[in-house]
């Protein structure tokens, strides 16, 4: 199959090109070299399509260009904290792009589409709402939130009033290799990878080690996005995660387990910022009921992964230096 693909260089994107490459289709991925960070791939299955999701037309001629049987929309701003720096940016990225990208495939000839939000629409939640499923009312809590709440209103109305094919993802929390810094797997990673590599002192700074949070690895996440685009029901959102809640301090102890350091945890009153909602976590019931997804990548494995890749990066480094 042809598979159109936004965020084909992100985390999630770049482990769903690896999978549907491994499966023999050919990926056309949207190109925008002003924030484009990384690069494609080479290989003979990837083309870069050039594109703008801010403008309607560049994105249609895109997906006109790309002529896909799928279309999976990841593209977008990632950061909660940078979208209070940002807001109008945030939403006109995340909602507006995901409204063109809608558009074009209406205009196409209505493909299968993905749209990936994010289960950060739901904010503040007491433990009496938990776990989380599709019908909690969203609650978001900063402009992202309210952007991929938009955008996920926008992939109802699209089936209501199109039938445009379109079926919303809702990742929780997602970790494993190549994540960026920025997040607190990579972020615990990459420092262990260098006290490791005796790069730095055996010391690592943290923040608020209390918060509870649903992780699931990130191929696993891929997966439900390809079931989701065979099999989901469109209209229909469907909530991706593991279905249990792990502490911040729990994944700081097993990483430093799998690295095999001696390191001392130091507090950083820069770091500790206090977590509206101390524990989250939601059920990935209906995603199993309708396509047969559930995770399979135990959470250890992903951070061992994770631990090693930063080990191999700074490595590198050590030998680039060198």
């Amino acid at each position: 199959m042809r598979i159109f693909i936004t965020g084909a260089t992100g985390f999630a994107g770049s482990h769903l090109v690896e999978s549907l490459v491994m499966a023999g289709h050919e990926v056309l991925a949207l190109v925008h070299a002003a924030t484009s960070h990384q690069s494609l791939p080479e290989h003979p299955l990837i083309t870069g399509i050039e594109g703008d999701l801010l403008h309607p037309d560049s994105v249609r001629t895109a997906v006109a260009q790309a002529k896909p049987d799928v279309i999976y929309h990841l593209a977008g701003q990632a950061y909660p904290a940078r979208s209070w720096q940002a807001p109008a940016l945030t939403l006109a990225v995340n909602t507006g792009g995901t409204a063109n990208l809608l558009q074009a495939a209406v205009a196409y000839g209505r493909p299968r589409v993905v749209v990936v939000t994010s289960a950060e629409i739901y904010g503040q939640i007491g433990e009496k709402d938990l776990p989380l499923t599709e019908k909690t009312p969203p609650q978001p809590r900063h402009p992202y939130g309210v952007s991929k709440w938009a955008a996920g209103m926008l992939a109802s109305v699209y089936w209501q009033r199109y039938e445009l094919p379109v079926v919303e993802a809702r990742p929780f929390n997602h970790i494993g290799p190549h994540q960026a810094l920025g997040f607190v797997v990579p972020d615990f990673a990459g420092q262990l990878a260098a006290i490791k590599l005796k790069k730095r002192p055996p010391s690592i700074s943290v923040g608020n080690l209390d918060a509870q949070r649903d992780f699931t690895d990130v191929r696993d996440v891929a997966r439900a996005y390809r079931l989701l685009a065979e099999k989901g029901r469109p209209g229909q959102a469907y909530l991706i995660c593991s279905g249990q809640a792990v502490s911040i301090h729990y994944l700081l102890n097993a990483l430093i387990e799998l690295a095999k350091v001696s390191v001392e945890v130091v507090y950083d009153p820069a770091r500790m910022r206090p977590s509206d909602t101390p524990c989250l976590y939601g059920s990935f019931a209906k995603i199993r009921r309708d396509v047969g997804w559930q995770p399979q990548i135990h959470l250890r494995q992903s951070l061992a992964d994770a631990l090693a890749e930063w080990v191999g990066r700074e490595g590198g480094r050590m030998k680039d230096e060198g």
